[in-house]
């Protein structure tokens, strides 16, 4: 849902229920075999063994929701129900949105969500909501782009205080539970908001309608923007390529440093960006837009971010070297990364690049779509290291020991090897920011 002009209206969209259910994205549920090895794929369902809990969320369909059914703290989905409730009660409400495969939701579910004393903290001081991101992504967007413009980027799990009315007071993304090198801890932010909200709520309440009002006209300034005159707009993206121009890696493709997220739309600009100075006669600036292109899908495909023996690409790498990703798979990455290669390999002629776009289509077709034609949203970035097993590591599905290898190929185990960079200690070691906390030793992402 796109946000309107006025806060007004903005707020009566939000509250407003819909009519009929949202389509609801799923996820991989069944174990799957793969090339080179059978494998446990990862599944959906709570993190934790307790159920000694259940909450309202027993009774939502979304998986991301049910994974939390049985926390103990007090979840409401997102609908009147938690609205009136807050505002009888007069706290805060506090809203966390995520989705099913994501690992840092799981890891705050695990580290806080199934911890009695965060528990009973929300349970008495706020009315806790859950929100799938990708049952509505309308509630996702208003609070995402809130949080974005406080503090200059986002992500999920994505953590906002609210008051009773909806606006927002304060919000970030993970917390861990507790205080760690001199960060607030969740139980910290919660007694914070608490006394917050007790000794300043018309100030609180104010800022976060002085902040929707703010963000409602941006977004309706950018809308305005599209009709901006041609010459307005060419000129708008010879700026962003510049500033993309300014920031890119020269060793490893790609622009900024670590992590490294492909952004298929930033090499789509630069891409355009090319020939249109193709086309006014500029071939040297255009040759330069284009060799960052090629240099970038390049890198992005010889590195661990893309899945050499299943397919696709992960979500993004932890290092500046596209090698050791966090191991999620995306929808919508795959289908604008295909899109990009097969773009550049019409350019170029290139076969490297067409064969990447094969290579992902292949995985959305084996491994995305369902028995009955359903395409899922995401592939978890957390599994089980071995059939059977209970507790679920991430990237345990896609990493490898060296006798591995030498088992499953065999006579050819040597050049594979060297082929693949993998080592009998473990090849995470390209960059400092590869495996900080030594979680994949031994292992090799290839």
């Amino acid at each position: 849902m796109a946000l309107v002009n006025t806060s007004a209206a903005f707020l009566h969209k939000l509250t407003a229920l819909s009519s009929s259910p949202a389509c609801l994205r799923r996820v991989p549920l069944l174990s799957r075999r793969r090339i080179f090895a059978v494998r446990s794929s990862s599944m959906a369902g709570s993190s934790g063994p307790s159920q000694r809990h259940t909450n309202r969320l027993a009774s939502e369909h979304s998986p991301y929701l049910l994974q939390h059914a049985h926390n103990p703290v007090d979840w409401y989905p997102w609908g009147d129900e938690a609205f009136e409730t807050a505002r009888k009660k007069n706290v805060p409400i506090f809203l966390s949105i995520g989705y099913s495969t994501c690992h840092w939701c799981h890891v705050m579910e695990v580290e806080s969500f199934e911890n009695e004393e965060v528990a009973n903290l929300l349970n008495k001081w706020f009315v806790s909501i859950k929100v799938d991101r990708e049952e509505r992504p309308d509630v996702d967007k208003v609070y995402m782009t809130y949080v974005q413009a406080l503090y200059g980027g986002g992500g999920w799990p994505l953590s906002v205080f609210l008051s009773p009315n909806l606006k927002p007071l304060m919000g970030g993304t993970y917390f861990p539970p507790d205080d760690k090198y001199g960060r607030p801890g969740f139980k910290t932010v919660l007694r914070r908001v608490k006394e917050a909200w007790e000794s300043n709520k018309e100030t609180l309440e104010k800022g976060g309608a002085s902040a929707i009002e703010q963000i409602s006209e941006a977004l309706s300034l950018a809308a305005k923007s599209h009709k901006l005159s041609q010459e307005v707009s060419q000129n708008s993206l010879r700026i962003c390529a510049e500033q993309l121009s300014s920031s890119y890696d020269r060793k490893f493709g790609g622009f900024r440093s670590a992590p490294k997220f492909p952004r298929p739309v930033e090499i789509y600009l630069m891409l355009y960006e090319s020939q249109k100075m193709m086309e006014i006669g500029n071939g040297s600036e255009a040759k330069r837009n284009m060799d960052m292109v090629c240099h970038s899908l390049r890198c992005m495909a010889r590195g661990g971010i893309h899945d050499h023996i299943g397919g696709g690409f992960h979500r993004y790498s932890v290092d500046e070297c596209w090698h050791v990703p966090h191991f999620e798979k995306m929808l919508y990455d795959q289908g604008q990364l295909a899109n990009v290669y097969l773009d550049t390999f019409t350019i170029t002629k290139d076969t490297l690049y067409s064969s990447m776009a094969r290579d992902i289509l292949d995985y959305l077709m084996r491994e995305m779509i369902g028995v009955e034609g359903e395409i899922y949203s995401a592939e978890d970035a957390d599994s089980a290291e071995y059939e059977g097993a209970t507790i679920k590591k991430e990237g345990a599905f896609y990493v490898w020991t060296s006798e591995e290898v030498e088992e499953i190929i065999g006579d050819f185990a040597n050049l594979f090897k060297d082929h693949y960079y993998v080592k009998s200690s473990g090849n995470c070691d390209l960059s400092r920011m590869s495996d900080p906390h030594n979680e994949f030793k031994g292992k090799n992402v290839l």
